[in-house]
């Protein structure tokens, strides 16, 4: 077992936003059972307002700075870190071979990518795509190097959540008098590609049964992903259209607001679920995308799958039953 105590460590995910919300509880891990830790998130610049949530992360490195340097002034960059364990949580295999040419004692990733087997010094043996745990619970088979024996079972690693509180912001006014005082629930059609999508015939739908029941809807979600379907929405005082209108640290703290989200699988959901709203995922039961790997975290969290057992997506075949889910459905878990 190696002692990670008054250690720096790298945590290197740069993907998306889903994707680093899952891998803080391993954060909240390593720095309950080691003293003295000084933990570095190493992620793409958009996810930091997420990482700046959590009290268990020390310091962010934006590895969108290291693309357009030449190559010595990377390795300066990278040297001043001065890092002593990396964890390779998702790989890169450029970000691997900086971390073996600077010698960074601890290199720990996936035996499932070869770069790893010339650029890690522990090299763990697992599967993501064809595991039946969830994305969070795999990201613990990392830490094995640190001691940790099993993996622990997503009632614990909600506990890891804590330390992951929304900020405070000042919002445009128009955000801000729509948001202050009633309940509201945010609808968040899209997915910028990551996901199979319920129609947006559906949320729409299901906004007027929320507004027929006095409560206030606001949809989320990119300018562009607006522009899909922002013409369609039903124009009444109760329904806000936020689409391009929120910085990232705004959305987190309108969805902590909230007293509920329904999306897909992606980052807003895991959102919603991480600072403990009525976070209700709408999948589909085909792996590797089905709710066991991605549903979201929390205490008040819900997965809906319209056939659990549906036999094209058993098959791995694609497959439209998620569209098959019923506004009844959504709304008998929401409200």
């Amino acid at each position: 077992m190696i002692d990670l105590s008054g250690k720096r460590i790298i945590i290197s995910r740069t993907d998306s936003i889903g994707d680093v919300v899952l891998t803080l509880p391993i954060c909240n891990w390593i720095k309950s059972n080691f003293k003295d830790v000084t933990l570095i998130f190493l992620g793409s610049g958009y996810t930091k307002p997420i990482v700046d949530c959590s009290q268990d992360v020390d310091e962010f490195i934006d590895w969108d700075t290291f693309k357009d340097i030449p190559k010595a002034n990377k390795k300066i960059k990278f040297r001043a870190i001065d890092a002593d364990v990396i964890i390779h949580v998702f790989p890169n295999k450029e970000i691997a071979a900086l971390a073996k040419t600077l010698r960074v004692p601890v290199r720990v990733g996936t035996s499932h990518r070869m770069y790893h087997l010339l650029t890690c010094s522990h090299r763990i043996d697992f599967t993501r795509k064809r595991s039946d745990k969830h994305e969070s619970q795999l990201n613990f088979e990392l830490l094995r190097p640190f001691g940790i024996k099993t993996i622990p079972p997503l009632e614990e690693v909600n506990g890891m959540l804590r330390s992951f509180k929304a900020p405070k912001v000042d919002f445009p006014n128009e955000v801000q008098s729509y948001i202050n005082g009633d309940k509201y629930i945010i609808l968040h059609p899209k997915s910028q590609g990551s996901a199979k999508e319920w129609p947006i015939g559906n949320y729409i739908e299901l906004a007027n049964s929320l507004n027929e029941k006095g409560l206030k809807v606001i949809f989320t979600g990119t300018q562009a992903e607006g522009d899909l379907f922002r013409d369609e929405l039903p124009k009444n005082d109760l329904l806000f259209d936020s689409t391009g209108k929120l910085t990232l640290q705004e959305l987190i703290t309108t969805i902590g607001g909230s007293n509920g989200l329904v999306a897909c699988s992606t980052g807003p959901l895991h959102i919603a679920g991480i600072l403990d709203r009525k976070a209700i995922g709408i999948f589909s039961p085909r792996k590797p995308i089905h709710p066991g790997r991605w549903q979201p975290l929390g205490n008040d969290s819900k997965a809906l799958v319209f056939d659990k057992e549906c036999p094209k997506c058993k098959k791995g075949e694609d497959c439209g039953c998620l569209e098959d889910i019923s506004v009844k459905m959504v709304l008998s878990e929401l409200l």
